[in-house]
């Protein structure tokens, strides 16, 4: 299971977010760059970057931050946060972003988000954001009536990269995953499923690792050294029982 980090940029910096609160902000550092190559560093194989600005206000507010991140380092990198049209795809992908992540305009207009993923086959991740059941969009700000499980078979039907799950109420809260949740996930879909939200120890990477998952992102247990970016690389190549 690959260990995906976070870098989570707000206002050009790298923050995190508890249960994706724009309230309850945490600053990480001033330089998403240098946090990429801190994780680079330390054995990143790809790295996950949102635009938490681009997420509410639903347009792409850090794209030189993130396009610094793209050309100062060599490995894959996944960004979400604003992705609502396929000119932002284009500017991101010229810049050497690997795949993007589209969950808001995805939702509202699934014709669009049909289109979008044919135009490019296994670029593209559907971001499915949860709250009790419920897709929710714009940055968390909005819950939807639309079943996650539903919208995620509907996509995945297409040729998306996969679907990164994530349960917000457990986001930033260091309370380990919804595992329930993501085993639901992975078994209704065929596509791979990453996780995200609530990963602190290496006992919760190792119990995702059991869901046979194809990744996890990690980001504020990271942050606060609660793990190490090598221990959690470990974990994800073992695995313990998930019940």
């Amino acid at each position: 299971m690959q260990i995906w980090p976070a870098i989570d940029i707000r206002a050009g910096k790298c923050v995190r977010l508890m249960q994706g609160d724009y309230k309850q902000e945490t600053v990480y550092g001033d330089s998403p760059a240098d946090m990429a190559h801190r994780w680079v560093s330390e054995g990143a194989t790809g790295l996950h970057v949102v635009d938490l600005d681009g997420a509410r206000e639903g347009v792409s507010q850090n794209f030189d931050a993130i396009a610094k991140v793209a050309a100062e380092v060599d490995i894959p990198i996944q960004v979400g946060g604003g992705i609502r049209d396929t000119d932002v795809i284009d500017q991101f992908l010229s810049v050497g972003v690997s795949r993007l992540v589209i969950g808001t305009r995805a939702l509202k207009d699934p014709e669009w988000a049909r289109e979008t993923i044919q135009r490019y086959p296994k670029q593209i991740l559907i971001g499915l954001d949860s709250r009790d059941g419920k897709a929710a969009t714009d940055g968390w700000l909005e819950t939807s009536e639309v079943s996650d499980l539903e919208f995620a078979a509907e996509m995945a039907a297409f040729p998306i990269a996969g679907i990164i799950y994530t349960d917000i109420t457990k986001d930033g809260m260091l309370s380990g995953p919804n595992l329930e949740a993501l085993g639901q996930m992975n078994e209704n879909v065929n596509v791979p499923v990453i996780a995200s939200g609530g990963v602190t120890t290496i006992d919760d990477i190792s119990r995702l690792s059991a869901l046979e998952l194809a990744g996890c992102i990690v980001g504020r247990a990271l942050y606060e050294g609660r793990l190490t970016l090598g221990q959690a690389i470990i974990a994800g190549a073992t695995s313990v029982s998930a019940s």
